[in-house]
């Protein structure tokens, strides 16, 4: 009777052999869901880029509305046409019968599409394109109301709000268009809102130059943030927070799913690609 079990549970060798390669085979195949996530590559989302192609889609566009620029002539009639006139939203014809190219109208209009207004006669004179002899020619038929335009940008001392502004409201701060208020509306929104007003900076085509010269019009009120709830957002809503990148959105969520809900931004450390820094930009958006 032994000797019957003996030989029932006996292994040959080429049964052995196949049962080593099983055994691997499923090893494999356990194994491969996590060296994939180790070795594949992350779809990053760089919100950087994405304002940066933005901005060039703009400027595409203002571009087209009055031609390319090598397109452009350089002639001028010989005997210009003078007439009082306000600088505001003249049209390309018109600054030709005062005596300007085709190509130095259009520099104009494409300041006034993205935003630019004509607060005083000087202003018209830091016009790159304008040059003295043409500024000193029109000079005295320039003509702008006291009030119509720089009513409408914000006067001195006064501070606007930028987690309540809309983007009719930021267009108000002296240095800020159209194209500039969208930006800004659109940062805003993927935060959350602001809590401090250097992360300005941190939007294409807003740099140290730009930042100086509206810091003082603005101002951050922090109660007015919308606040992420870390232990209840999901993965694609949280992608789009632009202070993380994938494989840290991926960690912040995965960690909750194998240990629970965060309690306070401590439990977050245990989560090793998230260092500090990142923990001290990221903890005024969250609540626990």
């Amino acid at each position: 009777m032994k000797a019957q079990i003996k030989k029932y549970l006996s292994v040959t060798k080429k049964e052995w052999n196949g049962m080593v390669v099983l055994v691997i085979l499923i090893a494999l195949v356990l194994v491969a869901p996590y060296v994939y996530q180790l070795l594949r590559k992350d779809n990053t989302i760089n919100f950087k880029d994405f304002d940066k192609v933005a901005a060039q889609l703009n400027e595409i566009e203002d571009q087209k509305s009055y031609a390319e620029g090598k397109r452009l002539s350089d002639k001028k009639i010989i005997h210009p046409v003078m007439f009082p006139f306000n600088p505001n939203n003249l049209t390309i014809q018109q600054w030709q019968q005062l005596g300007l190219s085709e190509r130095q109208a259009s520099v104009i209009k494409r300041y006034e599409a993205k935003g630019g207004k004509f607060y005083s006669k000087e202003d018209v004179k830091k016009i790159y394109a304008i040059a003295p002899d043409d500024y000193k020619r029109l000079e005295s038929y320039i003509e702008i109301p006291p009030t119509a335009y720089a009513s409408k940008k914000v006067k001195p001392g006064e501070i606007i709000e930028l987690n309540g502004a809309d983007s009719a409201k930021l267009t108000e701060i002296r240095g800020i268009g159209p194209s500039f208020a969208l930006r800004i509306i659109r940062y805003r929104g993927r935060l959350g809102g602001f809590y401090h007003k250097e992360q300005l900076k941190e939007i294409f085509g807003i740099d140290s130059v730009k930042y100086a010269e509206i810091k003082d019009q603005v101002s951050v009120n922090p109660a007015k943030m919308n606040r992420i709830n870390i232990n209840t957002i999901s993965f694609d809503q949280l992608r789009i927070f632009p202070y993380l990148g994938y494989k840290q959105v991926n960690a912040i969520i995965q960690y909750r799913m194998q240990h629970g809900n965060y309690a306070s931004i401590a439990d977050m450390k245990n989560i090793a690609i998230l260092d500090q820094g990142i923990l001290n930009k990221i903890e005024p958006y969250l609540n626990f």
